[in-house]
């Protein structure tokens, strides 16, 4: 997660006296990097995933199930058992947010060949199987995106209480800081979040109206005068950054050839971000209620809302310098390159003098005001002794900054002296149960940027309807029931002839006008005769074309086929199979709430699933197996 730095953090009012430090020299530090590999070409295609999970233990007896605090005991055994010891181990092992929570990633980048899309499933699997042959007897390894019962009491081994007091790192009433990573920077954050904002964040999520759900649903907070203020009839209130922190996510890094293709990609990505969260949506449970929202896109986006009443426009300027539309962690602002200009709809907030500056320094308009609208934030975390840097050799003033713009896409530069290529980041997915399902929606996206490349396609349309796009991907059924805007015509880039989704070249003179219109999921992933091509149809083309060994393409169908039937709703997402397993709960009283034991029965099956113990046919379809599991420490009837 971001930049992790060590040493002595400074508090919130100490960071914002160096505030102007940091970005003066955090610009400095991008133009040394900039003007060293700015012309720099034909870096080879590479690109890696990045799996969160969630450490579970379960009481079988008392069918109770609880979050796991020895996140960090596990990753250190993991790091010395892998990269320490072997610098070329399959596996990287990083820390997270919770202190029941790591990340993992392949040892080293997958490259451009086809066959390397036959690999993804099982490194995740080697993953799992490290991971989870350090835990205890009844503990698991979990690809969930939310827990259901986080912020519960009680839930989290060993128990704490919160403890709202000012002295803490995030005061809240649910989440106790000792559900926090114990590296500095992660409380950090969030202590320097909530002083910065001047109050606790406010998330409200908006509760699903089941038949015996109250009407109005209200929760009183009579001991906590700001819970009481900021909590909304009918909705979940939660008031820490571990409630958005502290959800897994699944997430694909590309190295591009050159500056120029990586600017091209983030662009075009962009706009497909809302249309995967919608088909990857896996979280519809929050502090032990049913919500009426899928993503938990908006919830992490209010959990590390850092901006002041002044910048959210509920006060007149007066400490602050700018009125700031969003969180740090939201959609994009503006797209990068320039065939991308004309969409830049969305007014965009920069820092005047950092925009002038970078002009002066030969970087271009749009370029420039990326960077510019990325430093009018402050700095969250600083250490002591990283305060004064070589900016010729070290990048970590422009990576404190750059790491906690949070965006649905991230634009990287390499880091200085290495031999690493310009890159972007894909972040709006949320994780799912099995390695197979995560494999097929990290191979889809890999697979799309090889075929946007090749095919110069064109998915562009006015940034504010991607916006608008991200508001309805987050909604309940929003693969079925929603309506997104896409571009009609994806196949007008690219000189005097480009590819359609059949494979047949047209002349560019031929294509229609620029248009975009409101689709469902299924005619942009499947397509839709006379409509719209669809974006399976595109990527099968692509794969006829290409020379693809036997085994390669049987995976790659299943993880297609997969994401095919997820879009058609042949399939559910997550969300949708989580919903319908705590509906029909003996325990559900169909009134939002979700017990202890109705907690316990549903995780109890998402490992069993992950561990192919049992068969989900409504969620995976009959699909193609490699390898059966051996058996799960945490199945009851081992």
């Amino acid at each position: 997660m971001g930049l992790l730095s060590q040493g002595s953090p400074l508090s919130w009012e100490e960071t914002k006296r160096h505030a102007d430090h940091v970005r003066r020299h955090g610009i400095l530090q991008f133009l040394h990097i900039y003007h060293a590999v700015k012309d720099r070409q034909k870096d080879v295609l590479k690109w890696g995933d990045e799996v969160e999970y969630m450490l579970v233990s379960f009481d079988h007896e008392n069918k109770k199930v609880q979050l796991v605090l020895s996140g960090e005991e596990v990753l250190e055994t993991l790091q010395e058992k892998g990269e320490r010891t072997n610098p070329n181990h399959p596996t990287l092992w990083r820390p997270e947010y919770g202190s029941y929570m790591i990340e993992g990633t392949p040892g080293q980048p997958y490259g451009g060949t086809m066959s390397e899309f036959n690999t993804v499933e099982d490194n995740m699997r080697q993953r799992r199987k490290e991971a989870t042959s350090l835990l205890k007897e009844n503990q698991a390894l979990c690809t969930i995106t939310s827990f259901p019962r986080l912020g519960c009491p009680g839930f989290t081994l060993p128990e704490f209480k919160p403890n709202p007091v000012e002295g803490g790192a995030s005061k809240s009433l649910f989440f106790p800081d000792e559900a926090i990573n114990k590296h500095p920077r992660f409380s950090t954050l969030t202590r320097n979040i909530r002083h910065r904002r001047g109050e606790k964040v406010v998330i409200n999520v908006p509760i699903f109206k089941d038949k015996n759900t109250p009407s109005p649903f209200i929760e009183t907070f009579p001991e906590d005068e700001e819970a009481a203020k900021a909590s909304k009839p009918d909705h979940i209130y939660m008031d820490a950054m571990g409630f958005g922190m502290g959800n897994c996510c699944l997430q694909v890094t590309f190295q591009a050839c050159s500056i120029s293709e990586a600017r091209y990609l983030y662009d075009q990505l962009a706009t497909i971000c809302p249309i995967v969260m919608a088909l990857s949506a896996a979280s519809p449970f929050y502090r032990g209620y049913v919500s009426d929202i899928d993503c938990r896109w908006g919830v992490i986006s209010a959990s590390v809302d850092d901006r002041t009443r002044e910048e959210r426009g509920l006060e007149p300027l007066k400490n602050n310098n700018y009125r700031i539309s969003k969180s740090r962690y939201d959609s994009i602002d503006s797209y990068l390159s320039e065939c991308g200009e004309k969409y830049n709809d969305i007014e965009l907030t920069i820092d005047k003098e950092i925009y002038e500056q970078l002009l002066q320094e030969g970087i271009d308009h749009l370029l420039a005001q990326h960077v510019a609208h990325l430093f009018i934030r402050d700095p969250l975390t600083l250490f002591e002794e990283k305060i004064h840097l070589d900016d010729a050799n070290e990048s970590d003033h422009f990576e404190n900054i750059q790491s906690t713009n949070w965006q649905t896409m991230r634009f990287k530069p390499p880091p200085p002296n290495s031999d690493i290529g310009w890159r972007v980041e894909f972040r709006p997915m949320e994780v799912q149960l099995t390695d197979f399902e995560n494999s097929a929606y990290v191979v889809f996206v890999v697979l799309l940027t090889r075929v946007i490349l090749s095919y110069k396609l064109d998915f562009l349309i006015p940034l504010s309807k991607v916006d608008e796009n991200m508001k309805v991907a987050q909604k309940r059924d929003a693969v079925l029931q929603g309506m997104f805007y896409f571009r009609k015509d994806i196949c007008k880039a690219g000189g005097s002839a480009v590819v359609d989704g059949c494979g047949q070249a047209r002349n560019s003179s031929e294509l229609a006008a620029e248009e975009y219109t409101l689709m469902s999921i299924d005619t942009i992933i499947n397509g839709k005769e006379g409509v719209f091509p669809g974006l399976i149809p595109v990527l099968n083309s692509y794969l006829e074309s290409m020379e693809v060994d036997v085994d390669t393409r049987c995976s790659i169908l299943n993880y297609l086929k997969l994401i095919k039937k997820r879009a058609s709703g042949e399939l559910m997402t997550v969300a949708r199979w989580m919903r319908e397993f705590i509906s029909n709960h003996p325990d559900y009283k169909q009134d939002s709430v979700i017990t202890d034991e109705m907690n316990y029965s549903l995780i109890l099956k998402c490992n069993q699933i992950a561990h192919e113990l049992c068969e989900c046919p409504e969620l995976l379809g009959p699909v193609f197996r490699k390898v059966k599991y051996s058996g799960s420490k945490t199945d009851p009837s081992n």
